[in-house]
């Protein structure tokens, strides 16, 4: 069939996976519009006729559903309702050739790092001076930052650094820049995110820099709230929590990805870390900080995993009552170290086994949730949805933790800084009214 023809292209991006992957289709954004090329982040009016798709290639269900999408663009390329597709992102930079010959219909592949390559596509030139800027895909009162590239850890579950290759810093300057013209855009609330964060530095500055971007973050005016994501547990700065106490536009939220807690399994997994030891970083962190949100990412299934391992795991969730908790269950990736071990247990076993600990999660969140029963929280008002405004406290991130149903007759702006009393509590969402 004869694709349609338009006198002016439209870019519709697809971006698929977590954050990291959403600056960069962001960045993307902002090159083609300054090369006066129209492009919108997954438009719902359908008038585009180029598509990107900017793929994640984590764990399986990630890969499938990156593969899923390209295939349905791929149709309706056939079908002559697009012109060009385009396939980016972490999934093309790792299987590029694969992905080639299966799906040949694809205009061209581009890896994590090719965003120049891309731009050649439309004729565009790369903009340096551009460096930080971009068109927001998020609502225009928060965003995430970037503020490294790749990881240099061997975790042995883990195909990233194979991905987004090893870790490299932003400067402080190019990242407080940045934070600045986002406050100037509007923006109250920046989440920093890396691989790693607390890595941050010491490819720049021959140490671990993080307390002193925080410090110069925190000096912007504007500047509402800072949001910590993806800190690695070995060898933590406690630096971080100081400067955390110390400035009042820095989150007392603290995502630590821990993984697990059995000393068998975090040794297999290469987390350079024991259970004793992040029981001891973790009361420290809570005696510097006694209500500091923790929150924390498990696998469940990782090979050689025995039913004494998911107890600890429980066991561990119980004794230090994480505020918030995400499981994967363990995919097998190929060129990592553990996939050389034998994964012998079936998806629905792994399954089940995230299930129990969440069960247990889920108990201990909604107590930690009953405490919050007439305590008055600062909340950010993010949306409206069926007749009611959602909002969150400095407690919870995007997305991924609790949000805040507001019952009000007033009108309120997405963005705008109101104070809750919490009147009723469920497992993972609170509702108050504004006092």
């Amino acid at each position: 069939m004869k694709t349609r023809t338009r006198q002016k292209d439209k870019v519709s991006i697809i971006t698929l996976g977590c954050s990291k992957n959403l600056v960069d289709s962001e960045v993307l954004s902002g090159q083609l519009r300054a090369n006066d090329i129209d492009v919108v982040h997954e438009n719902s009016r359908l008038d585009h006729n180029i598509v990107i798709v900017n793929t994640c290639g984590f764990i399986d269900k990630a890969k499938e559903e990156s593969v899923q999408t390209i295939l349905e663009q791929v149709e309706l390329k056939k079908k002559g309702k697009l012109d060009k597709v385009y396939v980016t992102g972490c999934l093309s930079e790792r299987y590029r050739n694969n992905l080639e010959t299966e799906i040949p219909e694809v205009d061209a592949y581009f890896g994590t790092m090719e965003l120049p390559r891309i731009l050649k596509q439309f004729d565009a030139d790369y903009k340096a001076e551009l460096v930080g800027e971009r068109i927001l895909s998020t609502p225009s009162h928060y965003a995430y930052m970037k503020i490294s590239e790749g990881c240099n850890r061997t975790c042995s579950f883990c195909a990233i650094p194979l991905m987004r290759g090893k870790h490299v810093s932003k400067t402080k300057e190019e990242l407080v820049a940045e934070a600045k013209r986002l406050v100037k855009s509007g923006v109250k609330e920046i989440m920093l995110i890396a691989q790693e964060l607390t890595y941050y530095g010491l490819d720049l500055y021959k140490k671990r820099a993080l307390p002193d971007l925080l410090h110069a973050l925190a000096d912007i005016d504007g500047l509402h709230w800072i949001r910590l994501h993806y800190a690695y547990p070995s060898k933590f700065p406690l630096e971080i929590i100081d400067v955390m106490k110390e400035r009042d536009n820095i989150c007392n939220y603290l995502d630590m990805p821990l993984q697990h807690a059995s000393d068998a399994m975090l040794l297999a997994m290469k987390r350079q870390i024991t259970r004793a030891e992040m029981t001891e970083l973790i009361g420290e962190i809570r005696s510097r900080i006694p209500d500091i949100c923790l929150r924390t990412t498990l696998i469940a299934g990782f090979p050689g995993e025995t039913r004494d391992d998911v107890e600890e795991v429980k066991s561990f969730l119980e004794e230090h009552r994480f505020d918030r908790v995400g499981i994967f269950t363990y995919s097998h990736e190929e060129d990592t170290s553990a996939h050389d071990l034998k994964d012998s247990l079936s998806q629905e076993e792994k399954e089940s086994r995230a299930q129990e600990i969440m069960e247990v999660q889920q108990e201990i969140s909604y107590e930690k949730n009953q405490e919050k029963m007439g305590r008055v929280f600062k909340v950010l008002v993010d949306k409206k949805e069926a007749g009611k405004y959602l909002g969150r406290t400095e407690f919870d991130s995007v997305e991924v933790d609790n949000e805040v149903i507001i019952d009000t007759k007033e009108k309120l702006k997405n963005g705008e800084f109101v104070q809750v009393k919490i009147t009723k509590a469920f497992d993972y969402d609170l509702e108050g009214v504004i006092v």
